[in-house]
This record gives structure tokens, C-alpha cells and sequence, in this order.
């Protein structure tokens, strides 16, 4: 295994007041109203901030965000228990959250807010909700790799052609969700002898999709996996991004779909604050800027995804059942490190 360091809402008058401390830290969103609602967000600042920005003028509810790891942030929540000030997780994935239900931490969201997703996209409980859907993809540069080239699935990436070639982030949640998805798809067995031949091939591991993207469109490695808006949103702002998605067959667990979950927590202390922001995400505005703004597949509303992203039928993209993702995930980060896979 080889590793590399990853690239280095407002209504106060007109104006929103925002305070941020370190990148990890939290964001306060300032109202001129007394109404609060605490948030923890997996989601990064730079993708999340301008929506929340919009609920808070919208509703004059005062919003404090505080940033992390989806993971690291699900595990705080485990270790505060009932007295965790968090009102609202936002994750980056369905494991955080089904990992946080399984320990008793989430309350239950009312049916009309569940009911604007569909029932795949939502805990069969009721814990949580999905907002936004991100597709597992392997990006490529296509100077270097052509996709004639490329392999039919994710599971041919052990072969030892692509020794040296390929870039994974073992600690970021959404890969781990992926790990999990193959643990319930074909067993720890088939699972663990994958992780282990990714490792055998060298495989790059960075911290995140960002820096993995970054890497392929320097040359760096000639591919990597990572979730698609990646690559989207690296050619939105440079048309020239020698950078390229290659997407398994429907069937292929490497084209896992992943929600982001957004759940309120059992110890809310404003119940009412949360639900509002909860169904502010999965409204029309909220679902179009998902789209448009960050090129996720929006979920709810009725909204299309933006016009540069390939059809996907979200409802046979992947049979996987997205509450079972979070049941073992300490379980999966422990697989992970025991392949050779820092996690």
C-alpha cells in the first residue's frame, strides 16, 4: 500500500452573520428570531453552507453547524449519547446513520416528511431520510487509460494490471458504505479477499474523493473510486479536466448508489427546528441546487438532475438494502485496516 497526502442560515437586518472556527469546528448561522436548531453536518461547508443559508433566511431559524468527518461526527454523537447538543445529523451516508439507529440515538421523522422520498430512500423505521444520491463510479484519466480498457467491474481492479494504478479513500464513509454494501452482497469472505488485493496492488489511499480526482487529473494515478459528482463538478469549473467517469453495469456492486441521510436525533432539543430543516432539504429548492449546484441526483420533488449527468433509474440502480449499511460499521472499518487499507 502506498499512501500520499490528500491536497493540501441569516436574517440580522440584510445580512447574515456567520462565525466559523476551524475547518473540523462550527458555523454559526445567526436569526433575528429566538429559534435554534443545532446541526451536525458530514456534508463539507463549502457544498452545504449556501442552502443553509437560504433555510435560515426563509424561516428566520437560527442555524450552528458544526463540520466533520460523517464518520468521526457519528461517533462523537455515540460517545455524547443523550446529552449531545445536536438537534440534526446531516451524513454523507446511510451507515453513519443506520450505525447511530442501531444504538438508539435517533428519533422518528413524521410520514410527510418521509413521503417525499421513495421508500428505498428513506429507513423502513423511520429514522431517516435520504436527500441527495451519489452513484459509485471509477474515475479515469482518459490520456493515460482508455475505456476500452477499463475493467467490466469493480471486482477486476485486484487483477495485477492495475498494480500501482489505483486510488482509494479507506477513511472516508461513503467508501466504507461501499465495503459494507459487498460484505451484504457477497459475503465478509469475497469481501476481505478483495480488500486484501486491493491493498496488494499498491493502491494509493487519500482522504477523500476530492484529492483522488485531483490525482487522476494530474497523472498521478491512472484511476480511482470515488462518487461522480467528482468529476462533475472538477470539469464545471475546468472544461479541460483531464478526468473521466467509468460506470460499472447496474448489477455491479461498484455502481452502488449512496444516500446522503439527514435524521433528528431522540434527544432533539428543538423538535419542531428540526423537522423544518429536515423537509427544507428535500424541498424543490433545496432538490435543485443538489442537482445543479453540486451535480447529485436529487431525490425528492420531482426535480431532474442536471442535464450533463447520464440517465440512472435510482430505483434499479441497486438492489442493497441501505438500512443494513450501518448495522456493522465498526466491523467494516476494522476489515478495511486489516487488509493493509488505512481506515
Amino acid at each position: 500500500m502506498r499512501t500520499r497526502t490528500a491536497l493540501a442560515l441569516v436574517l440580522a437586518a440584510a445580512a447574515p452573520t456567520v462565525t466559523t472556527g476551524r475547518a473540523e469546528s462550527s458555523t454559526h448561522i445567526a436569526s433575528a428570531e429566538d429559534r435554534t436548531v443545532v446541526l451536525y453536518s458530514g456534508r463539507t461547508q463549502n457544498l452545504v453552507e449556501p442552502i443553509l443559508t437560504r433555510f435560515a433566511e426563509e424561516t428566520g431559524i437560527d442555524i450552528q453547524v458544526r463540520y466533520g468527518d460523517t464518520t468521526d461526527l457519528a461517533l462523537l454523537i455515540a460517545e455524547e449519547g443523550d446529552r449531545s447538543p445536536a438537534d440534526v445529523f446531516v451524513s454523507q451516508s446511510p451507515g453513519a446513520v443506520g450505525y447511530l439507529d442501531s444504538i438508539g440515538l435517533l428519533g422518528t421523522l413524521p410520514d410527510e416528511i418521509l413521503e417525499f422520498v421513495p421508500a428505498q430512500f428513506h429507513a423502513a423505521d423511520g429514522s431517516w431520510v435520504g436527500f441527495s444520491g451519489r452513484k459509485r463510479v471509477l474515475a479515469y484519466n482518459p490520456n493515460i487509460t482508455s475505456d476500452a480498457n477499463l475493467p467490466g467491474s469493480v471486482l477486476d481492479l485486484v487483477d495485477p494490471e492495475w498494480s500501482g494504478r489505483i486510488g482509494v479513500a479507506p477513511s472516508n464513509a461513503s467508501f466504507q458504505d461501499f465495503v459494507t454494501a459487498m460484505r451484504v452482497e457477497l459475503g465478509d469472505d469475497a469481501t476481505t479477499a478483495w480488500l486484501e488485493g486491493i491493498a496488494d496492488n499498491d493502491a494509493f489511499t487519500f482522504a477523500n474523493n476530492a484529492a483522488i480526482v485531483q490525482a487522476i487529473g494530474r497523472g498521478e494515478i491512472d484511476v480511482g473510486l470515488v462518487n461522480h459528482y467528482y468529476v462533475y463538478q472538477a470539469l464545471a469549473e475546468d472544461p479541460d479536466f483531464a478526468g473521466r467517469n467509468h460506470e460499472f453495469a447496474a448489477d455491479d456492486i461498484g455502481s452502488l448508489v449512496i444516500v446522503t441521510g439527514a435524521t433528528m436525533l431522540a434527544g432533539a432539543d428543538h423538535v419542531d427546528e428540526a423537522q423544518e430543516l429536515i423537509a427544507f432539504l428535500l424541498s424543490e429548492e433545496a432538490q435543485r441546487y443538489f442537482s445543479d449546484e453540486t451535480f447529485e441526483y436529487p431525490l425528492a420533488a420531482g426535480v431532474e438532475p442536471a442535464a450533463v449527468l447520464p440517465d440512472v433509474d435510482l430505483s434499479l440502480a441497486s438492489d442493497t438494502d441501505l438500512d443494513l449499511l450501518g448495522g456493522d460499521l465498526e466491523s467494516t472499518r476494522e476489515m478495511i485496516r486489516d487488509a493493509g487499507l488505512a481506515g
